[in-house]
């Protein structure tokens, strides 16, 4: 979507780790403790490829495969702006009704069809609508939200 509808489709990421889940929030804590080393994407993308086994050592195992000074990941994992990112997406999780992840919305929209068709038909559906020059959110959170 990004390629298809370069400027006017933005992708706005939120942390939504599932309180069922022992180690979501260690998890999205080390995403975002990648991201201050460059690697925030390719965490994510092993956390999920992962995501059955989850628990602390995997998530230092992931850091070790990405070559990420593992000291670093764990302190900043408990730094507060960390923490504090995480508490205010869980609150515009809770404020939205977010339940699952991944949960995707494309202009304040959630979309129940995934598929790379009913994208399409939805964003060709918005563009009709606004001016070209107006970005629509492809997002993982209502719109109104400011993205990292």
């Amino acid at each position: 979507m990004l390629e298809t509808y370069a400027g006017d489709v933005k992708v706005v990421y939120k942390n939504f780790p599932l309180p069922g889940h022992r180690y979501a929030r260690a998890a999205a804590a080390a995403a975002l403790a990648a991201e201050m080393q460059g690697e925030f994407w390719a965490f994510h993308d092993l956390l999920f490829l992962n995501y059955r086994q989850i628990d602390l050592p995997k998530i230092m195992e992931i850091a070790r495969d990405l070559s990420l000074d593992q000291q670093r990941l764990f302190r900043d994992m408990n730094a507060a702006g960390v923490i504090t990112a995480i508490d205010r997406d869980v609150r515009e999780r809770l404020r939205i009704g977010v339940n699952s992840t991944p949960s995707v919305f494309i202009n304040g929209r959630l979309l129940r069809n995934r598929s790379f068709a009913r994208f399409q038909a939805d964003i060709e559906n918005i563009l009709d609508k606004l001016d070209h020059g107006a970005a629509i959110s492809l997002s993982d959170a209502a719109d109104d939200i400011s993205d990292r």
